[in-house]
């Protein structure tokens, strides 16, 4: 059973905990992503986006020798979705595996600039001094969230229509795409005309 989110404690303890609530059920994908009552609700979207980093690491992993630049030169997820690689000083074409290593690389070094997100560990010595667990990330900061998940759920979407099979196979065990279509769902990250996977193909609610 999962512990209660009011036992957490440590400058890690918000990940540890949404690591257990995978753990306990990965395929709960409502319960994981929805925020505790006592987890500052930025707090909860920043960790859930660096577990997905983790996760989507694995995925990539899984790709390489499958998804090359002679089967996969553009990254593509249907015929009319050519997708652009923005992580260079002019956007240009890379080859999906490039592409997907590129913005995953680009995504956590974002997500580790404590310019913008501040630290877990003084938001942790914050949150015992002023003995609140309320010690969040600013909404400007938050906000730059929103094209990094726009970006990784295209990893998902190449998978999806390019290697239809390991998509299914990596999704029937970690449900990744499921839970994170339902992050990106729960906390408005996305338009619903970019979300191309169909809903029949994931598990959600």
């Amino acid at each position: 059973d999962v512990e209660d989110s009011q036992g957490m404690q440590g400058p890690l303890a918000v990940q540890e905990y949404i690591q257990e609530l995978i753990r306990s059920d990965p395929s709960n994908v409502k319960r994981i992503v929805e925020p505790p009552p006592d987890v500052d609700v930025n707090i909860w979207q920043y960790e859930h986006l660096r577990q997905f980093i983790l996760e989507l690491n694995l995925l990539v992993t899984q790709l390489k020798g499958i998804c090359t630049t002679h089967s996969c030169p553009k990254m593509k997820a249907t015929e009319d979705c050519l997708y652009l690689c923005a992580t260079h000083k002019n956007a240009q074409e890379c080859c999906a595996m490039d592409y997907m290593i590129h913005n995953l690389d680009q995504a956590t070094s974002m997500l580790q600039n404590t310019k913008i997100f501040g630290s877990r560990y003084v938001r942790f010595l914050l949150s015992v001094l002023i003995l609140s667990h309320r010690v969040s990330i600013p909404a400007s900061s938050v906000k730059q969230l929103v094209p990094i998940v726009r970006r990784l759920y295209r990893l998902f979407s190449h998978t999806f229509y390019h290697h239809r099979e390991l998509f299914e196979e990596f999704e029937n065990e970690m449900f990744l795409c499921s839970r994170f279509t339902e992050y990106a769902i729960r906390f408005d990250m996305m338009p619903a005309k970019q979300f191309i996977i169909p809903k029949e193909a994931l598990s959600l609610s």
